[in-house]
């Protein structure tokens, strides 16, 4: 980091995935909340110039706010690594796994972390017929924010027709009912659990749009639950190798007590939007916003 006492930031946002649009916001966001704590800050779109826009801008530190593939599984975090410029987030190999849902699962598994059963199928297959007994969830393996989700019922006679824009390959996994919990880590530190209600499946509109869902922190759930949730998103944030901030979902069958806790993923590049979960759960421990982005400025580096 420049010794100056206003650092150069960059603020990388946008970029090629389907998570664009959500990016565009989590980079003003932070842009302005790091202006606020004294950062010279430049925005940056990300484009396939972003090596030689970045070597001109030369920066001392990225902040990393991307979402989806390219910025989130390890390709923006190598150029960062090669160009030595020291970044928010996670490295290279903690981006690439968690990003990759199947590998991710593996890497829980071994860490005796609960998942839900899952395979990974030709698209044409899962269209010809059931891969398992429903119900079930179809979605890309390596896509974030509910991106392409297929919710295939219990009572479903025929295999989900997939859009165009699935790629070849996809995850199918066992439908876990229940309630929708989230815990953030800082650090490592957990912060706390927020329990996410929505009307159906808590999808990319439900994520992001006004009154898409509603969020309640910390959530109304039993001592042992919360407490669960944020020893599993710690061992998962530490299992993968993340740094920063990191994100786990669950979903939680109350009938079931902790038998009915499962991890679903971790996010590294979690939103950072008016309506994001992040933001929220800081806030409610007394972290305001520009202090969680000033924090993840301070925590940046390379080799991470």
């Amino acid at each position: 980091m420049s010794s100056r006492t206003n650092p150069k930031v960059v603020v990388l946002m946008g970029g090629p995935s389907a998570e664009r649009e959500v990016s565009l916001v989590s980079g003003r966001e932070c842009a302005a909340a790091l202006r606020e704590a004294g950062y010279n800050v430049t925005e940056l779109d990300a484009a396939p110039t972003l090596a030689s826009d970045l070597a001109q801008i030369a920066p001392d530190i990225v902040f990393n706010a991307l979402h989806g593939r390219w910025g989130e599984d390890g390709c923006v975090q190598g150029i960062l690594e090669w160009l030595r410029i020291p970044y928010t987030h996670s490295g290279v190999l903690a981006s690439a796994l968690a990003m990759d849902k199947q590998r991710s699962k593996e890497v829980f598994a071994s860490a005796g972390l609960p998942i839900a059963h899952s395979v990974i199928v030709g698209r044409d297959q899962v269209q010809r017929k059931h891969v398992m007994a429903p119900p079930y969830v179809v979605k890309p393996n390596n896509e974030g924010s509910s991106v392409g989700i297929y919710i295939v019922k219990e009572d479903a006679n025929s295999p989900p027709h997939l859009s165009d824009d699935m790629p070849d390959t996809v995850m199918v996994e066992n439908y876990l009912a229940g309630r929708e919990l989230t815990t953030t880590v800082m650090g490592d530190s957990a912060l706390g659990v927020t329990e996410i209600f929505t009307d159906g499946w808590y999808d990319y509109d439900a994520k992001y749009a006004d009154g898409g869902s509603y969020h309640v922190v910390p959530a109304n759930i039993p001592a042992d639950i919360t407490q669960a949730c944020m020893d599993f998103a710690l061992s998962a944030h530490h299992v993968l190798g993340c740094k920063g901030v990191s994100r786990t979902d669950f979903r939680w069958d109350d009938t079931r007590g902790r038998d009915g806790l499962f991890l679903l993923e971790t996010n590294t590049q979690p939103g950072m939007t008016p309506t994001s979960l992040v933001p929220e759960q800081a806030q409610k421990i007394g972290i305001s916003f520009e202090d969680l982005c000033d924090w993840m400025i301070k925590d940046a580096s390379c080799d991470r």
